[in-house]
């Protein structure tokens, strides 16, 4: 009785694939070449003048520019920005820097943490000046604030207190 069952579905399987194939295949009057003809037709109809193009996504709100003009405006646009570049170069960029004075810490430590801060130029040299004052003892834990508008010397003696 399962074998009957498993036939007779199979069999149906085959016979709606049969007729669905022929319903698919008998359905298709025009030929491929015809449907290619009616579809250039349909597209030539459709096709917009560069003018046309233009209005219409003017209208949209786009702006239109040839890649002529886009060049010629990024060149502008990058001149201008390095002439405000150089206008404003004139600015001094202060860098100020709060930084944790821990037990343990030495001199080139904190010349390090200078140095990233763009506070002082060499965290060696730093650390030099220090011993040749003979102050690298006095560096004590704390919170220290320190920027570039301070003096090299201003510096040392905020962080190294005699």
């Amino acid at each position: 009785m399962g074998i009957n069952k498993l036939s007779s579905f199979a069999a149906g399987i085959l016979v709606a694939s049969a007729i669905t194939g022929a319903v698919y295949l008998s359905s298709s009057s025009e030929t491929p070449s015809k449907a290619t003809e009616k579809s250039a037709q349909t597209t030539a109809k459709t096709q917009l003048t560069k003018k046309e193009m233009k209005d219409r996504l003017a209208n949209a709100g786009y702006v239109v520019q040839t890649k002529a003009e886009y060049d010629k405006n990024l060149t502008n646009a990058r001149a201008k920005t390095q002439k405000g570049d150089a206008s404003n170069s004139k600015e001094k960029t202060v860098n100020r820097v709060v930084f944790k004075v821990s037990d343990g810490m030495t001199s080139i430590d904190v010349g390090r943490l200078l140095e990233k801060a763009k506070i002082v130029d060499d965290a060696f040299k730093f650390s030099k000046d220090v011993e040749q004052k003979g102050i690298e003892n006095n560096l004590r834990p704390g919170t220290y604030v320190v920027d570039s508008n301070m003096s090299y010397e201003k510096v040392i003696s905020t962080i190294f207190k005699d």
